[in-house]
């Protein structure tokens, strides 16, 4: 029975690449272009070995590698996980779950150092885990502006964790794509509970007709920023506020915020 991959990764030519190179070694490939998709391409695993992308919109793949782990967590599998700014943010990387970290360079390069790594895999060389494996294609320094990128990121992150109600992001099509550690706690819920799943699907059935009429609302009426409704999220009755969310003038989603009322 061939093997199974799974590749996640918002560059289209990078996960090309990676999908020729695993098949030409017996695998069947699964693509996923952002952690949103791969989360759904999980529910066909599990797999064998899974590259991510750590930086990626909607959902990180830092995220996505602690669900993954924790959907199959009687499954021995590898997580890889590829990054061009695996040096930018080697600090953050500590308690991140993956067995190796690969810096994109030249893909030359990484072709061969991603068919060593598999060679060793293959022939049970042993979980990578043990050794916490940093693969790098070359001389690779830390780069000033990626690193300032990252730090003007993680500041806004702290922002918005610092906030005292919950803030749940929502994509376009209504699945949760970002919820602040505030918003978990009134869900009494972990990332893995709400990401990629349907934003009513968080509240009893009752209150989900509310929330649709509400998301509806700020979509379709270009005047109102936002709609207050009271609804019960975990049996603790909550205020949410949903505003929408645009990117560059276009509706990308939207925000929801959260706050007990009664506490």
């Amino acid at each position: 029975m061939a093997r199974r991959a799974l590749v996640v990764d918002d560059d289209f030519f990078f996960v090309e690449f990676l999908r020729e190179l695993l098949e030409n070694r017996g695998y069947q490939v699964t693509k996923a272009y952002d952690g949103k998709e791969g989360l759904s391409a999980l529910e066909r695993g599990p797999f064998d070995i899974v590259f991510a992308d750590l930086i990626m919109p909607k959902i990180d793949g830092i995220q996505f590698i602690r669900i993954a782990r924790r959907k199959f967590a009687d499954v021995a599998f590898q997580i890889i996980a590829v990054s061009g700014s695996v040096v930018e943010q080697m600090d953050q990387l500590t308690d991140a779950e993956a067995d190796c970290f690969i810096a994109k360079g030249s893909l030359e390069a990484m072709e061969d150092q991603i068919n060593a790594l598999l060679d060793q895999l293959e022939k049970g060389g042993g979980s990578s885990r043990e050794a916490r494996k940093f693969l790098e294609p070359g001389t690779i320094y830390p780069r000033q502006v990626t690193g300032e990128l990252i730090d003007t990121l993680n500041f806004q992150k702290a922002v918005i964790e610092s906030i005292g109600f919950g803030i749940v992001v929502v994509d376009r099509d209504a699945r949760v794509i970002s919820a602040t550690s505030r918003a978990l706690e009134i869900l009494n819920a972990s990332p893995g509970d709400i990401l990629n799943k349907h934003i009513t699907s968080l509240f009893p059935r009752r209150e989900r007709a509310y929330l649709i009429d509400a998301l509806k609302a700020v979509a379709q009426n270009v005047g109102l920023r936002k709609v207050r409704l009271n609804v019960v999220a975990d049996a603790k009755d909550t205020r949410l506020t949903v505003s929408l969310l645009r990117l560059g003038g276009d509706i990308a989603g939207w925000i929801v915020a959260m706050e007990e009322t009664a506490e």
